[in-house]
């Protein structure tokens, strides 16, 4: 665990990190791609620490990938590359960058360190973890090959090393079906995500789907009543689902797609109101894109991706730390797995 104190110490030694509106100002352009969900006394706070960090990683000759769950002073303020998990797996071996700073949970880190192993990732809080990740080790996959012999095992990326090193291929919720589909095998085994699982095996009828009983700590919180009461409360509110949500909740919603899928949905639609049925920062993030669209309703937070913040960010890039290490034998066999998603995906034109 980080300590605070010491990474507080470290950079009030190094920069003048004093909130600043001056210097705010002077970063309108900056402010302008977040100023719908953050106030300016917000963005006086936060500008030091943008200003410090686009500095720094010039000079480190680094990119800063982001998650589309990142807040937006991370998202809009210090990014290089924004996007959904094959979004940054894609752009993690496009990067010409010797260093990479991942923004998100730690399996994100693994995948570019697995993609790119001959450069320095850096992961800003080492206990940003994820739910999904964990809920399924190597051991796991042995168990469900036993119990179905001959199946090929598509994991989810939200997962280790260890687990993408024992799985055929990866995929992720926007290419989920498309990589079920295109396996050989009448049956498919998905891991981890039981809830993707099955809202895949209605979209591919043609497989048999079987699934580990994992799920998201943010997605599987919503309840189809929830969903029923706020049309009630608000009508003519356009529900936008994540399919890593319970099957019912996906058929209540008027449309399901992954992060990307969702940000093309409302941008291609254009709904008066829209409520996002996912974790809380991604209306934040797409909200000055798309003033039109009023974004209402209730989310649910990730715990893990909230710690990642500019302080730890700063930090890391300042002192180094945070280095992601994967075995290289480990390496080797998940790179398998992933770059199969990437090829696969690129080949369908996803």
């Amino acid at each position: 665990m980080l300590d605070l104190t010491l990474v507080r110490s470290a950079l009030e030694d190094a920069y003048d990190l004093t909130p600043s509106t001056k210097l705010a100002e002077s970063m309108s352009d900056i402010y302008a791609r977040m100023n719908r969900v953050v106030t300016p006394p917000d963005f006086a706070l936060y500008a030091p620490y943008i200003a410090a960090i686009n500095k720094l990683k010039k000079e480190r000759g680094a990119a800063i990938l982001a998650h589309n769950y990142m807040t937006p002073e991370i998202y809009h303020g210090i990014s290089d590359v924004a996007g959904d998990s094959l979004q940054l797996a894609i752009k993690a071996t496009e990067v010409e960058a010797d260093i990479i700073v991942q923004c998100g949970v730690h399996f994100m880190a693994e995948t570019s360190k697995i993609l790119n192993p001959s450069k320095t990732v850096l992961m800003p809080d080492m206990d940003a973890g994820c739910s999904l990740a964990e809920s399924i080790t190597a051991d796991g996959i042995a168990e469900m090959r036993a119990k179905y012999p001959g199946a090929p095992v598509v994991s989810y990326v939200n997962t280790t090393a260890e687990v993408k090193a024992a799985s055929d291929i990866c995929c992720t919720s926007s290419n989920a079906a498309q990589i079920v589909a295109a396996q050989e095998s009448d049956t498919v085994i998905m891991t981890p995500d039981q809830y993707l699982a099955q809202n895949v095996a209605k979209d591919v009828p043609q497989k048999r789907v079987v699934w580990w009983e994992g799920s998201c700590i943010v997605h599987e919180q919503y309840t189809p009543q929830d969903l029923r009461e706020f049309r009630e409360w608000n009508p003519g509110t356009r529900i936008i689902a994540h399919p890593e949500c319970p099957p019912d909740v996906v058929a209540e919603a008027d449309f399901s797609g992954s992060t990307s899928g969702i940000i093309k949905y409302v941008t291609d639609e254009l709904p008066e109101k829209a409520m996002l049925v996912t974790e809380c920062s991604m209306a934040s993030n797409i909200a000055d894109a798309l003033p039109q669209v009023d974004f209402v309703g209730p989310c649910n937070m990730c715990p893990y991706m909230k710690k990642i913040t500019l302080e730890k960010v700063l930090y890391s890039l300042h002192t180094m730390t945070g280095q992601v290490e994967v075995d290289a034998a480990v390496a080797e066999k998940a790179r398998l797995s992933v770059r199969r998603m990437i090829d696969l995906s690129k080949k369908l034109g996803l």
